[in-house]
């Protein structure tokens, strides 16, 4: 009588957050080449995008994500305020999609480009410069 012992990885569930994807925001960023870890079209890439905003846009999209302060082993960027990565629950503890409309790990990030210009912080932030900017050149000036 042969007796095998319990896997202990068989138990884990998808609602396990261990098993939920990671997202980089270096996986986003466009200054980035595929060889340094961007894994989105060049073309569908944006530039310096964080992992505040990448968690913002998932969990408005309705999926269960949270940030943690871990960095990507190609990123040499020490900023604490750049630092970051989101995981996201992809599957439902069946294995089926937690969301039709990202059935994929890239699907997530697709959207998550297609997303983050359109929030009021990138928005307002090409604004941004003419309102203190602005009223602090004016005062050299003088």
């Amino acid at each position: 009588m042969s007796m095998t012992a319990p896997n202990p990885y068989a138990s884990k569930s998808h609602a396990d957050e261990t098993k939920w994807v990671c997202i980089y925001p270096i996986y986003l960023n466009k200054k980035r080449t595929t060889t340094e870890g961007r894994r989105v079209k060049l073309d569908l890439a944006i530039e310096n995008p964080t992992s505040q905003e990448i968690y913002d846009i998932l969990n408005h999209a309705g999926l269960k994500c949270r940030i943690e302060k871990k960095m990507h082993p190609l990123d040499p960027n020490r900023d604490m305020n750049m630092q970051g990565r989101v995981r996201v629950q992809l599957k439902k503890e069946d294995g089926k999609p937690a969301d039709a409309k990202f059935p994929t790990r890239q699907s997530l990030m697709n959207y998550a480009c297609e997303m983050i210009p359109k929030l009021k912080s990138r928005q307002s932030g090409g604004a941004g410069p003419s309102q203190p900017a602005a009223s602090g050149g004016k005062k050299k000036k003088r």
